[in-house]
């Protein structure tokens, strides 16, 4: 197809069956010339055991229940009726790592790690956009802050540090997988972008532009 996603391909389960095909993976001279943000590494604390207590999985758990209740900001600004939460985001881009074709050299199990984690910190910072006017690296910071806060309420260990590692390798964007799954990201909102056009009669056509280019369906 001619566009990123044209907006007359039908959402069926055919999609998948579908090779999702992404451009080569962009370097730094590609992006921004500015340094991106460095963000701590989270050693593993001491723990008795590889899993977190019950209460330190209940605490955590309860703050990420934000997350379901937090709704998509792009959406509430542009008066979708019933906009998705953070977690419905998420979830559907765990789903499209699922069902994606196996890539050489690709962890596919670590890309729908990443899927479900890369925006846990907004459970506690909300889902900052651009209209915001918040600068990208107080964004970052912020972000970056409340992840160590969301891990130290897990109880440190091994477990935390796992989810740590893998929203600062989404965030830093520096590995092979981190690059599939922002494009997972971008996929994912413009499949919502065009069911809330189908159900909704909405123009948001700004969705689809903001992606052009980057993003490729292959049949």
């Amino acid at each position: 197809m001619s566009r990123v996603i044209s907006k007359s391909i039908s959402l069926t389960p055919s999609l998948t069956c579908t090779h999702l095909r992404f451009l080569p993976f962009r370097t730094s001279s590609s992006t921004s010339s500015s340094s991106p943000p460095q963000f701590p590494r989270m050693a593993a604390e001491s723990s008795p055991s590889s899993s977190p207590s019950a209460a330190s999985a209940i605490d955590f758990l309860s703050l990420c229940h934000r997350l379901k209740t937090t709704k998509r900001e792009g959406w509430v600004r542009r008066q979708v009726e019933n906009p998705e939460s953070i977690a419905d985001h998420m979830y559907r881009m765990g789903l499209m790592a699922l069902i994606s074709a196996d890539i050489p050299e690709i962890n596919r199990d670590k890309c729908m790690k990443m899927a479900i984690v890369h925006d846990i910190a907004e459970a506690i910072v909300g889902d900052i956009t651009p209209s915001d006017g918040i600068p990208k690296h107080e964004k970052s910071r912020r972000e970056c802050e409340a992840l160590e806060h969301m891990c130290k309420l897990l109880g440190g260990g091994p477990r935390a540090k796992e989810i740590a590692d893998l929203w600062m390798e989404y965030e830093e964007n520096s590995t092979p997988e981190a690059k599939i799954v922002k494009d997972f990201d971008k996929v994912e909102m413009i499949l919502q972008a065009l069911e809330y056009e189908n159900e909704q009669g909405k123009d948001l056509e700004e969705f689809f532009q903001s992606t052009a280019g980057t993003v490729y369906l292959e049949p």
